[in-house]
């Protein structure tokens, strides 16, 4: 009996990326699951049309408290994380078959990932996919585990046989990643914020020197250890966005350990705005 292979994919406004993600698994898989964080658009619409059953999780503007949510609500002996806005290509999904099917005692592979942004596949830069971490993202059942730790990946269980899939044309997930600089700037802003309240949780310090070293240090490996120079305009500003990453996520765990959250300057603001209208009151009365 052939082992029973399980697609999940996180979604989120995801009505133009979803029905690629889900044409690249239905084919080979036997159920495909979509855990959705209450989309406003045709997202659910299109999983059911594509015959996914669909579950909702609270919105947490990203998808790493989802995934072992995602993994619980699936059946299959094998399991394929995949994101909306990522397709398997068949050569690929034929190859994951095959370890599936095989008796050696594999238990999950990392996958390489061909990242698109800003319109053109990246070689360098860090996006590359000689560059980009292998994910493990097919697996056993159990032999992978999930965190809700932002940007955390699968991690393998203790004593998981993990093999690696090397990157070949038609062999690496295909990641259509940030569509503009638009779309780049707002998902910093949003991923930045979460890195600085977990790592607030966590106790970290910092210091503008920390960050202005941190800052330098992403923009050197990005544009010169990765090569991000070959990349023209896109490798250029990848890296200083990256840089900048750095310093604006030290900036809001220095806002959040010397004057809190905003809700906080909210009520200084309204105490000054009340003490500052103090003499409107003193000259009515």
């Amino acid at each position: 009996m052939e082992p029973r292979i399980s697609a999940v994919i996180n979604t989120f406004n995801e009505e133009k990326n979803l029905p690629y993600a889900l044409r690249s698994v239905q084919t080979w898989v036997d159920e495909i699951i979509v855990i959705d964080m209450h989309s406003t658009d045709r997202t659910v619409e299109i999983a059911r049309e594509f015959g996914a059953k669909v579950y909702f999780h609270e919105p947490t503007g990203f998808v790493e408290p989802a995934r072992n949510f995602a993994i619980s609500k699936s059946s299959g002996d094998w399991i394929m994380v995949l994101d909306a806005d990522e397709i398997i290509p068949e050569p690929l999904s034929r190859k994951l078959k095959e370890v599936a099917q095989d008796k050696e005692g594999v238990d999950a592979v990392r996958l390489a990932r061909l990242n698109y942004l800003f319109g053109s596949p990246m070689g360098y830069t860090g996006w590359g996919p000689c560059q980009d971490n292998k994910n493990l993202r097919f697996f056993k059942r159990g032999r992978v585990n999930a965190n809700a730790t932002i940007h955390d990946l699968l991690k393998p269980a203790p004593g998981a046989h993990i093999i690696e899939i090397p990157y070949q044309d038609g062999c690496a997930i295909i990641h259509f990643n940030h569509v503009d600089i638009s779309q780049f700037i707002e998902k910093l802003n949003r991923y930045t914020t979460i890195e600085a309240q977990q790592a607030m949780k966590r106790g970290e310090k910092s210091n503008s020197f920390r960050a202005l070293c941190r800052a330098a240090v992403a923009f050197w490996i990005r544009y010169i250890g990765w090569q991000g120079f070959r990349e023209g305009w896109r490798g250029f500003y990848l890296c200083m966005f990256m840089a900048f990453y750095r310093l604006v996520t030290t900036a809001k765990l220095t806002e959040l350990r010397t004057i809190g959250a905003r809700a906080d300057v909210e009520k200084i603001y309204c105490r000054e705005a009340d003490r500052i209208l103090a003499d409107y009151t003193t000259q009515s009365e």
